[in-house]
């Protein structure tokens, strides 16, 4: 773009010159000054509220390109889809469900989730902003604010400190001092601690059938039959047996219910 508008003020001051001429004879007295172009950009539309709306929409448009990122690390999502799988891992499916169709139920589970905080944000922070009640600062502010009250509530002291500790910050007064950019790394650390906790416990059960199945292939015999060919049928069956579905999405649900 900027080399077509230095070609086009180029063939502009050309055409303004005119056509070049050979003197014949040397020019005797001053040189009258060259023909100029200048170019000046003025009009109603720069104004101050239109510069302002069109950082608004600069803002947006960066807040949109930050949304894959928000939602894996600010949401529930990133507990949901880690504990999803380990489940797959445990019963020794990792085809099955396709990974698609996990990730695109984490999201909605997310969705669901996390509606409480996101109806909060649209009340206090959205609304009063779009009826001029507030500023823009005031309405990121208050959104942030709702956020960091969700993830503190899901996020271990000692992970706090952590971070505090390697910011070198010193230790705020009350959890709702505790700044944003504190917030989210301690939120993901603790969420990573719990997904993983989660799936340990996912994998206690699978685990006990494995070893008996195991045990009892070489008790027979049966060296050369591998006993993820007996055990998965088996895993299959125990969990659907216990609805299992329904109490991995229960569990997950709950443990966010709080916030």
């Amino acid at each position: 773009m900027r080399i077509l508008l230095v070609a086009l003020t180029f063939c502009i001051h050309l055409a303004a010159q005119g056509p070049a001429t050979t003197p014949t004879s040397p020019v005797v007295g001053p040189v009258p000054p060259g023909p100029s172009v200048s170019l000046q950009l003025s009009g109603s539309g720069a104004t101050p509220d239109n510069i302002g709306g069109a950082m608004e929409i600069v803002l947006l448009m960066t807040l949109l390109s930050m949304a894959p990122a928000i939602v894996l690390t600010m949401t529930c999502f990133t507990r949901i889809v880690i504990v999803l799988a380990f489940l797959k891992r445990a019963i020794a499916m990792q085809e099955l469900p396709p990974a698609p169709v996990v990730t695109g139920f984490a999201v909605f589970l997310t969705m669901f989730i996390m509606k409480p905080v996101a109806v909060d944000i649209h009340t206090q922070a959205y609304q009063p902003y779009v009826a001029k009640q507030i500023s823009m600062e005031e309405a990121a502010s208050r959104a942030s604010g709702r956020l960091s009250q969700f993830m503190l509530k899901q996020t271990r002291a000692e992970d706090i400190e952590l971070v505090l500790q390697l910011a070198r910050a010193e230790r705020p007064a009350t959890p709702a001092d505790v700044p944003f950019h504190v917030v989210v790394p301690s939120f993901i650390l603790s969420e990573l601690k719990t997904s993983f906790q989660m799936g340990f416990v996912l994998f206690l059960p699978f685990v006990v059938i494995d070893l008996v199945i195991s045990s009892l292939l070489v008790s027979m015999g049966m060296f050369t039959l591998p006993p993820v060919v007996v055990s998965t049928p088996l895993k299959l069956l125990l969990f659907i047996l216990v609805d299992g579905w329904d109490l991995v999405v229960s569990s997950l649900a709950q443990s966010f219910m709080e916030a």
